[in-house]
């Protein structure tokens, strides 16, 4: 094998590894600096109060929060 073709093939994977390298660190700074996501799935909230503490949802008969135990309102 030529060490022309040696080295060309060493430098070509060199630069595919910082490519997917620079792409994953992209796609986690992304992930990271987002907000929340929205569920893609329609969820009903008839019959439900949401926590002022924690934002979970419990049913209209509950008086604290089933997560985080907080009083609810009304």
């Amino acid at each position: 094998m030529d060490q022309t073709l040696l080295l060309a093939m060493i430098a070509a994977a060199a630069v595919g590894l910082a490519a997917a390298v620079l792409i994953l660190r992209r796609d986690r700074v992304a992930a990271a600096t987002a907000g929340p996501v929205d569920s893609p799935f329609a969820v009903s909230t008839e019959g439900e109060k949401r926590c002022p503490s924690c934002g979970m949802g419990n049913l209209v008969t509950d008086a604290n929060c089933v997560s985080c135990g907080a009083s609810l309102p009304g």
